[in-house]
């Protein structure tokens, strides 16, 4: 069910589903009724309350919401790309299937906690979305900002066209990369490192590869796949 796990502060985890815990997105012609069984087996597995896991309408944007107890969601349509909680006591999820599922974690004061996830792909990372997930966190308190990069397709694998790797490169230099074929590629990970850098962000790459890991769900792979998720909640 979980490709990695691990509790990274006082009562807070991180984790990254695999396979085993099935399709958690809605988008991608799965049954409701069965999306929805998974995510309710996910809770279960967390330890968090019946539907408080959220999940986002991701669009590729760089847009950011707020996530809390003390305020309504955002409506299921909303359009976003990354989720912020304030105190970190909402359980956050990301979807992805090659794109870049990134976790963080933050300090509050009084020894509170703040979390976030977001989705980053070329045009979301490029756009921003990472910078304002960050600023964001700022905003509500958040000091010592720590994020995790999951997995993700790699550097080695992402090809592209040779117009789009020069576009982006000239934006993030980091990007840079050349497949194991030998063909111009991006190197989502290394970008994503090297801009949360930039930020002042203690940054871990956990690694993995989702075009050359069965165990992951990849839309190069198999465009009719399913999701994985990012996962960042508190013990209950």
């Amino acid at each position: 069910m979980f490709w990695w796990r691990e509790q990274v502060s006082d009562g807070l985890w991180i984790a990254f589903t695999d396979n085993a815990a099935g399709n958690l997105a809605l988008h991608v012609g799965d049954s409701p009724a069965a999306v929805q069984s998974r995510r309710s087996s996910m809770e279960t597995e967390l330890g968090v309350a019946p539907g408080s896991l959220r999940f986002m309408n991701q669009v590729h944007s760089a847009n950011v919401g707020v996530a809390s107890t003390a305020q309504p969601a955002p409506p299921p349509e909303t359009e976003i790309d990354a989720l912020v909680s304030p105190q970190a006591d909402v359980p956050l999820a990301v979807m992805v299937a090659d794109c870049l599922p990134v976790v963080f974690a933050g300090s509050t004061a009084g020894g509170g906690q703040a979390s976030a996830v977001a989705h980053a792909g070329r045009r979301g990372l490029l756009d921003g979305v990472l910078v304002n997930t960050v600023s964001a966190l700022r905003a509500v308190g958040a000091s010592d900002i720590r994020a995790w990069v999951g997995p993700s397709i790699c550097g080695r694998c992402y090809e592209v066209p040779e117009k789009m790797r020069t576009a982006s490169c000239e934006q993030l230099p980091r990007l840079y990369s050349e497949t194991s074929w030998g063909t111009p590629a991006l190197d989502l990970p290394a970008g994503a490192e090297a801009q949360l850098e930039t930020l002042g962000v203690e940054t871990r790459r956990l690694g993995g590869c989702t075009l050359e890991d069965s165990r992951l769900f990849s839309y190069r792979r198999n465009p009719q796949t399913g999701r994985f998720a990012g996962l960042v909640w508190r013990e209950q």
